[in-house]
Protein backbone atom coordinates (compact mmCIF):
# COMPACT_ATOMS: atom_id res chain seq x y z
CA UNK A 1 0.00 0.00 0.00
CA UNK A 2 1.84 3.42 -1.10
CA UNK A 3 1.75 6.04 1.26
CA UNK A 4 -0.69 9.14 1.14
CA UNK A 5 -0.13 13.00 2.29
CA UNK A 6 3.10 14.91 2.53
CA UNK A 7 5.50 12.32 2.65
CA UNK A 8 3.94 10.74 -0.42
CA UNK A 9 4.06 14.34 -2.36
CA UNK A 10 7.63 15.50 -0.82
CA UNK A 11 9.06 12.34 -2.03
CA UNK A 12 7.52 12.44 -6.01
CA UNK A 13 8.69 16.33 -6.00
CA UNK A 14 12.17 15.02 -4.72
CA UNK A 15 12.33 12.37 -7.67
CA UNK A 16 11.28 14.49 -10.21
CA UNK A 17 13.87 17.14 -8.89
CA UNK A 18 16.87 15.00 -8.84
CA UNK A 19 16.12 13.43 -11.72
CA UNK A 20 15.65 16.62 -13.52
CA UNK A 21 19.10 17.23 -12.05
CA UNK A 22 21.16 14.20 -13.28
CA UNK A 23 19.59 15.18 -17.16
CA UNK A 24 21.38 18.41 -16.40
CA UNK A 25 24.08 16.72 -15.71
CA UNK A 26 24.06 14.24 -17.97
CA UNK A 27 23.29 16.54 -21.45
CA UNK A 28 25.89 19.05 -19.96
CA UNK A 29 29.02 17.16 -18.86
CA UNK A 30 27.89 14.19 -21.68
CA UNK A 31 28.84 16.41 -24.87
CA UNK A 32 31.85 17.46 -22.62
CA UNK A 33 33.36 13.65 -21.80
CA UNK A 34 32.23 12.90 -25.59
CA UNK A 35 34.83 15.35 -26.67
CA UNK A 36 36.89 14.08 -24.55
CA UNK A 37 36.39 10.47 -25.98
CA UNK A 38 36.73 11.92 -29.44
CA UNK A 39 40.03 13.99 -28.54
CA UNK A 40 41.63 10.04 -28.66
CA UNK A 41 40.86 9.83 -32.15
CA UNK A 42 42.45 12.89 -33.38
CA UNK A 43 46.38 13.39 -32.77
CA UNK A 44 46.34 16.56 -35.19
CA UNK A 45 47.87 19.07 -32.28
CA UNK A 46 45.80 21.90 -34.08
CA UNK A 47 42.93 20.23 -34.07
CA UNK A 48 43.27 19.07 -30.90
CA UNK A 49 43.82 22.49 -29.18
CA UNK A 50 40.59 23.89 -30.98
CA UNK A 51 38.55 20.67 -29.64
CA UNK A 52 39.57 21.75 -26.05
CA UNK A 53 39.37 25.29 -26.35
CA UNK A 54 35.98 25.05 -27.22
CA UNK A 55 35.43 23.34 -23.51
CA UNK A 56 37.46 25.61 -22.21
CA UNK A 57 35.24 28.12 -20.12
CA UNK A 58 32.41 25.30 -19.36
CA UNK A 59 34.06 21.83 -18.35
CA UNK A 60 34.22 22.36 -15.02
CA UNK A 61 31.35 24.30 -14.64
CA UNK A 62 29.18 21.67 -15.90
CA UNK A 63 30.70 18.79 -13.65
CA UNK A 64 29.29 20.64 -10.41
CA UNK A 65 25.81 19.27 -11.37
CA UNK A 66 27.09 15.71 -10.52
CA UNK A 67 28.07 17.40 -6.88
CA UNK A 68 24.15 18.52 -6.66
CA UNK A 69 23.36 15.21 -7.45
CA UNK A 70 25.06 13.19 -5.14
CA UNK A 71 23.89 15.91 -2.46
CA UNK A 72 20.25 16.19 -2.60
CA UNK A 73 20.41 12.71 -3.21
CA UNK A 74 22.07 12.00 0.26
CA UNK A 75 19.83 14.23 2.10
CA UNK A 76 16.30 13.71 0.54
CA UNK A 77 16.53 9.68 0.14
CA UNK A 78 19.39 8.89 2.35
CA UNK A 79 18.85 4.99 2.49
CA UNK A 80 19.03 4.68 -1.38
CA UNK A 81 21.97 6.47 -1.40
CA UNK A 82 23.62 4.61 1.05
CA UNK A 83 22.47 1.43 -0.77
CA UNK A 84 23.48 2.64 -4.49
CA UNK A 85 26.38 3.58 -3.62
CA UNK A 86 27.92 0.83 -1.43
CA UNK A 87 26.56 -1.56 -4.15
CA UNK A 88 28.04 0.64 -7.07
CA UNK A 89 31.70 1.47 -5.23
CA UNK A 90 33.90 0.79 -7.42
CA UNK A 91 32.42 1.78 -10.97
CA UNK A 92 31.93 5.20 -8.60
CA UNK A 93 35.25 5.91 -7.48
CA UNK A 94 36.80 4.75 -10.82
CA UNK A 95 34.48 7.93 -12.09
CA UNK A 96 35.47 9.87 -9.43
CA UNK A 97 39.70 9.19 -10.39
CA UNK A 98 39.07 9.57 -14.00
CA UNK A 99 36.93 13.12 -13.58
CA UNK A 100 40.23 13.94 -11.38
CA UNK A 101 42.71 12.98 -13.84
CA UNK A 102 40.79 14.71 -16.85
CA UNK A 103 40.77 18.21 -14.92
CA UNK A 104 44.51 17.86 -13.93
CA UNK A 105 45.22 17.14 -17.28
CA UNK A 106 42.88 19.33 -19.00
CA UNK A 107 44.92 22.47 -16.72
CA UNK A 108 48.45 20.74 -17.17
CA UNK A 109 47.93 20.96 -21.03
CA UNK A 110 48.04 24.00 -21.37
CA UNK A 111 51.14 24.96 -18.98
CA UNK A 112 53.17 21.61 -20.39
CA UNK A 113 56.05 21.05 -23.06
CA UNK A 114 54.68 17.94 -23.78
CA UNK A 115 50.88 18.68 -24.37
CA UNK A 116 50.58 14.89 -25.95
CA UNK A 117 50.50 13.35 -22.61
CA UNK A 118 48.02 15.29 -20.78
CA UNK A 119 46.35 15.08 -24.20
CA UNK A 120 46.00 11.37 -23.59
CA UNK A 121 45.50 11.48 -20.12
CA UNK A 122 42.37 13.94 -20.48
CA UNK A 123 40.75 11.71 -23.25
CA UNK A 124 41.54 8.28 -20.72
CA UNK A 125 40.08 10.15 -17.93
CA UNK A 126 36.76 11.16 -20.11
CA UNK A 127 36.69 7.51 -21.61
CA UNK A 128 37.12 6.07 -18.27
CA UNK A 129 34.76 8.63 -16.48
CA UNK A 130 31.72 7.69 -19.19
CA UNK A 131 32.12 3.81 -18.64
CA UNK A 132 32.30 3.83 -15.42
CA UNK A 133 28.92 6.35 -15.30
CA UNK A 134 27.67 3.29 -18.08
CA UNK A 135 28.88 0.41 -15.33
CA UNK A 136 26.94 1.90 -12.69
CA UNK A 137 23.51 2.56 -14.76
CA UNK A 138 23.81 -0.64 -15.62
CA UNK A 139 24.33 -2.43 -11.93
CA UNK A 140 21.42 0.05 -10.83
CA UNK A 141 19.05 -1.27 -13.88
CA UNK A 142 19.58 -4.72 -13.13
CA UNK A 143 18.72 -4.79 -9.27
CA UNK A 144 21.44 -4.48 -6.54
CA UNK A 145 20.38 -7.08 -3.66
CA UNK A 146 18.66 -5.26 -0.54
CA UNK A 147 17.54 -6.93 2.44
CA UNK A 148 15.93 -4.67 5.42
CA UNK A 149 16.91 -1.62 3.76
CA UNK A 150 21.23 -2.79 3.18
CA UNK A 151 22.76 -3.71 0.12
CA UNK A 152 23.63 -7.73 0.68
CA UNK A 153 24.85 -8.24 -2.75
CA UNK A 154 28.40 -9.09 -3.96
CA UNK A 155 31.09 -6.71 -4.67
CA UNK A 156 31.35 -7.19 -8.20
CA UNK A 157 27.55 -7.74 -8.62
CA UNK A 158 27.40 -4.69 -11.05
CA UNK A 159 29.70 -6.49 -13.58
CA UNK A 160 27.77 -8.65 -15.95
CA UNK A 161 26.41 -8.44 -19.74
CA UNK A 162 23.64 -5.53 -19.44
CA UNK A 163 25.95 -3.91 -17.61
CA UNK A 164 28.80 -3.80 -20.45
CA UNK A 165 25.85 -3.19 -22.86
CA UNK A 166 24.69 -0.23 -21.06
CA UNK A 167 28.02 1.14 -21.02
CA UNK A 168 28.63 0.77 -24.24
CA UNK A 169 25.59 2.64 -24.98
CA UNK A 170 26.61 5.24 -22.51
CA UNK A 171 29.86 5.67 -24.00
CA UNK A 172 28.83 5.51 -27.81
CA UNK A 173 26.09 8.41 -26.69
CA UNK A 174 27.90 10.84 -25.18
CA UNK A 175 30.43 10.74 -28.00
CA UNK A 176 28.07 11.63 -29.82
CA UNK A 177 27.09 14.48 -28.05
CA UNK A 178 30.41 15.37 -28.44
CA UNK A 179 30.47 14.94 -31.87
CA UNK A 180 27.36 16.91 -32.05
CA UNK A 181 28.39 19.65 -29.93
CA UNK A 182 31.61 20.28 -31.82
CA UNK A 183 29.47 20.48 -35.53
CA UNK A 184 28.01 23.45 -33.48
CA UNK A 185 30.91 25.19 -32.47
CA UNK A 186 33.43 24.29 -34.75
CA UNK A 187 34.39 24.75 -38.48
CA UNK A 188 36.73 22.96 -41.06
CA UNK A 189 38.05 20.16 -41.09
CA UNK A 190 36.57 19.37 -37.14
CA UNK A 191 33.54 19.84 -38.34
CA UNK A 192 33.44 17.59 -41.44
CA UNK A 193 35.03 15.02 -40.06
CA UNK A 194 32.31 14.79 -37.27
CA UNK A 195 29.31 14.57 -39.35
CA UNK A 196 31.10 10.85 -40.45
CA UNK A 197 31.59 10.25 -36.91
CA UNK A 198 28.18 11.23 -35.47
CA UNK A 199 26.32 8.57 -38.12
CA UNK A 200 28.22 5.60 -37.05
CA UNK A 201 28.15 6.23 -33.05
CA UNK A 202 24.18 7.28 -33.76
CA UNK A 203 24.09 4.23 -34.94
CA UNK A 204 26.18 2.23 -32.15
CA UNK A 205 23.79 4.02 -29.56
CA UNK A 206 20.71 2.98 -31.35
CA UNK A 207 21.78 -0.85 -31.03
CA UNK A 208 22.52 -1.08 -27.61
CA UNK A 209 19.35 0.88 -26.53
CA UNK A 210 17.45 -1.74 -28.51
CA UNK A 211 19.44 -4.29 -26.78
CA UNK A 212 18.38 -2.83 -23.60
CA UNK A 213 15.04 -2.50 -23.89
CA UNK A 214 14.79 -6.17 -24.98
CA UNK A 215 16.67 -7.08 -22.07
CA UNK A 216 14.99 -5.55 -19.27
CA UNK A 217 11.41 -6.69 -20.03
CA UNK A 218 12.80 -10.21 -20.24
CA UNK A 219 14.85 -9.79 -16.70
CA UNK A 220 11.63 -7.85 -14.82
CA UNK A 221 8.50 -9.50 -15.45
CA UNK A 222 6.79 -6.65 -13.93
CA UNK A 223 8.08 -4.08 -16.40
CA UNK A 224 7.05 -6.42 -19.52
CA UNK A 225 3.29 -6.18 -17.54
CA UNK A 226 3.62 -2.16 -17.44
CA UNK A 227 4.91 -2.38 -20.12
CA UNK A 228 2.38 -4.00 -22.78
CA UNK A 229 -1.00 -4.00 -20.90
CA UNK A 230 -3.59 -1.83 -22.13
CA UNK A 231 -3.82 1.26 -22.00
CA UNK A 232 -0.55 1.44 -20.57
CA UNK A 233 1.41 0.17 -23.41
CA UNK A 234 -0.16 3.41 -25.96
CA UNK A 235 1.55 5.58 -23.13
CA UNK A 236 4.28 4.00 -22.81
CA UNK A 237 5.20 3.92 -26.14
CA UNK A 238 5.08 7.41 -27.09
CA UNK A 239 9.02 7.77 -25.45
CA UNK A 240 9.97 5.36 -27.56
CA UNK A 241 8.84 6.80 -30.21
CA UNK A 242 9.71 9.94 -29.98
CA UNK A 243 13.47 8.45 -29.70
CA UNK A 244 13.10 6.66 -32.82
CA UNK A 245 11.85 9.99 -34.51
CA UNK A 246 14.38 11.99 -33.37
CA UNK A 247 17.07 9.63 -34.45
CA UNK A 248 15.82 10.15 -37.95
CA UNK A 249 15.79 13.50 -37.64
CA UNK A 250 19.05 13.60 -36.40
CA UNK A 251 20.44 11.93 -39.21
CA UNK A 252 18.69 13.83 -41.86
CA UNK A 253 19.80 17.03 -39.98
CA UNK A 254 23.25 15.66 -40.82
CA UNK A 255 23.00 15.05 -44.50
CA UNK A 256 21.55 18.33 -44.39
CA UNK A 257 24.76 19.62 -43.01
CA UNK A 258 23.13 21.53 -40.27
CA UNK A 259 24.86 22.60 -36.96
CA UNK A 260 22.59 23.20 -34.28
CA UNK A 261 19.79 21.39 -35.19
CA UNK A 262 21.70 17.71 -35.05
CA UNK A 263 22.64 18.77 -30.79
CA UNK A 264 19.31 19.27 -31.00
CA UNK A 265 17.94 15.90 -31.53
CA UNK A 266 20.17 14.24 -29.92
CA UNK A 267 19.51 15.94 -26.75
CA UNK A 268 15.71 14.54 -27.46
CA UNK A 269 17.14 11.20 -27.76
CA UNK A 270 18.90 11.76 -24.35
CA UNK A 271 15.92 12.72 -22.44
CA UNK A 272 13.44 10.96 -23.91
CA UNK A 273 15.10 8.12 -22.96
CA UNK A 274 16.30 8.99 -19.65
CA UNK A 275 12.08 9.65 -19.60
CA UNK A 276 11.08 6.10 -20.52
CA UNK A 277 13.29 4.87 -17.52
CA UNK A 278 12.10 6.90 -14.81
CA UNK A 279 8.79 6.01 -16.00
CA UNK A 280 9.31 2.24 -16.14
CA UNK A 281 10.55 1.93 -12.76
CA UNK A 282 8.64 4.68 -11.13
CA UNK A 283 7.81 4.47 -8.06
CA UNK A 284 11.49 2.64 -7.28
CA UNK A 285 14.54 4.44 -6.32
CA UNK A 286 16.25 1.04 -6.48
CA UNK A 287 14.64 -1.38 -9.13
CA UNK A 288 12.49 -4.15 -7.87
CA UNK A 289 13.52 -3.04 -3.99
CA UNK A 290 13.23 0.13 -2.65
CA UNK A 291 10.68 2.80 -3.49
CA UNK A 292 10.92 6.09 -2.89
CA UNK A 293 8.64 6.56 0.27
CA UNK A 294 10.65 3.75 1.78
CA UNK A 295 13.83 5.61 1.54
CA UNK A 296 12.61 9.41 1.80
CA UNK A 297 13.99 11.30 4.84
CA UNK A 298 12.04 12.97 6.91
CA UNK A 299 9.32 15.76 5.89
CA UNK A 300 10.45 18.17 7.60
CA UNK A 301 14.05 17.58 6.03
CA UNK A 302 12.62 17.37 2.65
CA UNK A 303 10.43 20.80 3.22
CA UNK A 304 13.70 22.34 4.70
CA UNK A 305 16.13 21.29 1.51
CA UNK A 306 13.44 22.28 -0.81
CA UNK A 307 13.23 25.89 0.43
CA UNK A 308 17.19 25.65 -0.01
CA UNK A 309 17.38 24.12 -3.82
CA UNK A 310 14.17 26.62 -4.76
CA UNK A 311 16.67 29.83 -3.65
CA UNK A 312 20.18 28.22 -4.91
CA UNK A 313 19.28 26.16 -8.10
CA UNK A 314 17.60 29.47 -10.25
CA UNK A 315 20.51 31.17 -9.76
CA UNK A 316 22.63 28.10 -10.93
CA UNK A 317 20.71 27.81 -14.09
CA UNK A 318 20.98 30.90 -15.01
CA UNK A 319 24.58 31.55 -14.46
CA UNK A 320 25.14 28.41 -16.39
CA UNK A 321 22.78 30.21 -19.48
CA UNK A 322 24.60 33.26 -19.00
CA UNK A 323 28.13 31.84 -19.21
CA UNK A 324 26.62 29.57 -22.18
CA UNK A 325 25.30 33.06 -23.61
CA UNK A 326 28.59 34.57 -23.17
CA UNK A 327 31.06 32.19 -25.04
CA UNK A 328 29.10 31.31 -27.56
CA UNK A 329 30.09 31.06 -31.59
CA UNK A 330 32.47 28.69 -33.44
CA UNK A 331 35.75 28.06 -32.68
CA UNK A 332 38.54 28.11 -34.89
CA UNK A 333 42.90 27.46 -35.18
CA UNK A 334 42.77 31.02 -35.10
CA UNK A 335 40.97 31.78 -31.71
CA UNK A 336 43.28 29.06 -30.19
CA UNK A 337 46.29 30.19 -30.68
CA UNK A 338 46.70 29.25 -34.35
CA UNK A 339 47.09 30.74 -37.75
CA UNK A 340 47.10 33.80 -38.38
Amino acid sequence: MEPTGSLALLANIWFFIIGLFLVFYVVLDGFDLGVGILSLFTRQENRLEVMMTSLGTIWDANETWIVIVAGTMFGAFPMAFGVIFHALYIPTILMLFALLLRGVAFEFRSESHRKEIWGWAFGVGSLVAAASQGLALGGLLQGPQVADGRFVGGVFDWLTPFSLVVAAGVVAGYALLGATYLMMRTRGPIQAAMYGRARYLAAFMLLAAAIVSLWTPLRYEWVAERWFSLPAFYYYAALPALALFAFWMLLSSMVRRQTVAPFVWTLVIFVSSFAGLAATFFPYIVPDSVKIYEAAAAPNTLIFMLSVVSFFIPIMIVYNAYQYFVFRGKVDEQSAGYGQ
